[in-house]
């Protein structure tokens, strides 16, 4: 059995860090919130935006309209947007994005299909180059509660090698957020856009609420609010001019959406990463305890029977 020496500097070992991932999960909380109140001061834009293109469409054919992020053509090149984390510490978020896009990698090149990749977050660079993957552009340090700026500077990448010719369809890989213990990497396709569901019907967010002293998630399907355009609305803009106009910025809008769900689905597994990694240090720590309490009764047991041993030889 180790000494007691030895069984103590563990004990503080363990109880020191518990300490610290106790205080991440408490960063990784606060971090939550912050990305579900950007996600509602999103959302009064992003339900207006996609009100005026659903009306367009229904004054409009969009289908005679000269709109490059509209326009469906043959199949060559897939671009795969891919986002991941800069660090880890958070369960399997990070290997979960990262098989389901090696899966759809070889879905894809199984189908005849030229593949490469737009790669977010130090987890997903390092594991594609290190393998030799094809790599389009690379985007690392976004800020772990992401903006419209960083939401931009990516779209406005995909969307430059989109309208160029170089990528026939761009698809993003992320994690959707379900609720603070769940999350699921999908496969949503960004380029080009599909003018049927521009304006979905419902669209689902995340209230982190506290409840019992307890952090728990509710999910609120909220209808589009915003009002129809009336009828004897005029458009001075030709469609084609709206639609330009209009296109990228629900594009990033999109992308901005779908980085947030990412955002909120790796602060939620870090921190249950977190709390798990903090039950089992005060577990590890109380089974050290107890070796701690036995091994010193019976170093001063020893010591009884050295000593009732040394008086009797007397």
């Amino acid at each position: 059995m180790a000494n007691l020496k030895e069984i103590r500097d563990r004990i503080s070992s363990v109880k020191n860090t518990r300490k610290i991932t106790e205080a991440m999960r408490l960063v990784a909380a606060a971090k939550v919130r912050r990305a579900q109140e950007q996600v509602l001061r999103s959302r009064p834009f992003a339900d207006r935006l996609a009100r005026i293109l659903q009306n367009l469409q229904t004054r409009m054919a969009f289908e005679t309209a000269d709109a490059p992020l509209l326009a469906a053509r043959p199949l060559g090149t897939i671009t795969l947007l891919v986002v991941t984390g800069d660090r880890g510490l958070c369960g399997g978020y990070n290997a979960n994005v990262i098989k389901r896009s090696e899966q759809r990698f070889a879905e894809l090149k199984g189908q005849g299909y030229t593949v490469d990749m737009v790669l977010m977050g130090r987890k997903a660079i390092t594991y594609f180059q290190n393998r030799n993957y094809p790599v389009r552009a690379t985007f690392t340090g976004l800020e772990q509660v992401p903006t419209a700026a960083e939401a931009n500077q990516i779209s406005n990448e995909v969307l430059a090698e989109f309208i160029s010719g170089s990528t026939d369809r761009v698809e993003i890989i992320y994690t959707k957020f379900i609720n603070l213990v769940s999350s699921k990497p999908v496969v949503q396709t960004l380029l080009p856009l599909d003018a049927q569901g521009i304006a979905a019907a419902d669209d689902e967010i995340f209230r982190l609420v506290t409840k019992d002293g307890r952090l728990g998630v509710e999910v609120d399907a909220s209808q589009n609010s915003q009002a129809a355009l009336q009828s004897d609305f005029v458009f001075e803009q030709t469609p084609d001019q709206l639609l330009n106009a209009l296109l990228p910025l629900y594009l990033a809008n999109q992308l901005l959406r779908s980085l947030q769900e990412a955002a909120a689905s790796e602060l939620a597994s870090r921190m249950t990463a977190m709390n798990n990694a903090s039950d089992n240090a005060k577990a590890l720590a109380k089974s050290l305890t107890l070796d701690y309490n036995k091994a010193r009764q019976a170093a001063i047991t020893q010591e009884i029977l050295e000593v009732v041993g040394g008086s009797t030889a007397m």
